[in-house]
């Protein structure tokens, strides 16, 4: 094989590489989560939490992707639909993290922490740095009155993005109970 050729046919398998990287694999994560937990300024965090959610919501199959907006969209008048939807997703894509985080999210609605748990511990394997998920943990350890887990749980929200209010507030929230009990 000639030296172009080869190298043409590279350039097309780095290309469609590029292309199957979606959701938490997207090689443009690293970039947008170092910015942000180097930034102390609360519109500059959004801007660029916007910005991984965005990424953690596409797929490279379009009709994964509208399967997830319609799961999303059903939360709310037809949890029971958005359950099936965000399960078929999981049983067909289940490296797709956003799915499991969605239906975890969905669990946590429904008042099924255990649920929730399980999910957001998926999710976590396959993107350790899902603030929606670590923060999501918390508020179910927050809900089963689990109060060091969830302290846990915001403080890594805060290690990957510093300057999540809720998560702040969250965590002064706890540490303020906390402190009620140990003095």
């Amino acid at each position: 094989m000639k030296k172009p050729i080869r190298s043409f046919i590279f350039t097309l398998c780095i290309l469609s590489v590029n292309l199957a990287m979606a959701d938490q694999r997207d090689p443009r994560l690293d970039e947008l989560f170092q910015a942000m937990s180097q930034t102390d300024n609360a519109r500059v965090s959004a801007e660029i939490e916007q910005q991984i959610w965005q990424i953690w919501l596409e797929h490279q199959d379009p009709e994964i992707e509208a399967r997830l907006s319609q799961g999303m969209l059903a939360m709310d008048q037809n949890p029971a639909r958005a359950l099936n939807v965000f399960t078929a997703l999981i049983e067909e894509q289940p490296e797709f993290a956003e799915a499991w985080n969605k239906r975890a999210t969905l669990y946590y609605l429904l008042g099924d922490y255990s649920a929730s748990a399980d999910d957001i511990e998926q999710t976590l394997a396959l993107e350790p740095r899902h603030f929606g998920a670590l923060s999501g943990l918390g508020l179910v350890r927050l809900a089963l009155n689990q109060y060091l887990e969830a302290q846990d749980a915001f403080e890594a929200v805060l290690e990957i993005q510093p300057s999540n209010r809720n998560a702040q507030q969250n965590l002064e929230m706890i540490n303020r109970y906390l402190r009620r009990f140990t003095t």
